[in-house]
């Protein structure tokens, strides 16, 4: 399945959906506005690659500094701000490394990525950790967004 059932789905529910990606570099954005009607639905996307853009978008430095950039912790924190940042029903928060060690971020697990999707109206966060181990980051990101949409599959009771 693609985005092009869920699509319809937020239509007809009028729910409307943002995300802040970071290893999948606006992948999530990308596949959703692939499909007729993501105009009515997708109110906004970030790419927030750095810590410096996370904290900007309402990341807690606290929670990097304590739990990592990468970590569940700050998935959930990425999922809750930019859903409150653009209003939305849905936030989708993804963080995590695609076969390669970060530099700037020197910890936490290779090819492990963390999605949590905020739902705004039962103050509920869905989490999912999954491993990556493709040859290349474009398979890995076309890993993580099935498993998005898997999960919003799940969520929206598709």
């Amino acid at each position: 399945m693609d985005f092009k059932e869920i699509i319809h789905i937020l239509q007809e529910r009028r729910k409307t959906i943002s995300t802040m990606e970071s290893c999948t570099g606006g992948g999530v954005a990308n596949a959703i506005t692939n499909c007729e009607g993501a105009s009515e639905i997708l109110k906004f996307s970030a790419v927030t690659y750095s810590n410096e853009y996370k904290i900007k978008m309402g990341v807690a430095s606290e929670i990097i500094d304590k739990y990592t950039v990468y970590s569940m912790e700050t998935a959930d924190e990425m999922s809750k701000n930019i859903t409150e940042f653009a209003n939305s029903d849905y936030g989708v928060g993804i963080t995590g490394q695609l076969n390669r060690q970060d530099p700037a971020n020197p910890v936490g697990e290779d090819n492990v990525v963390y999605i949590s999707i905020y739902d705004r109206e039962n103050d509920k966060y869905y989490r999912e950790t999954i491993e990556v181990h493709k040859e290349s980051r474009k398979l890995n990101k076309e890993h993580v967004i099935d498993k998005i949409i898997e999960m919003l599959e799940t969520i929206l009771k598709i």
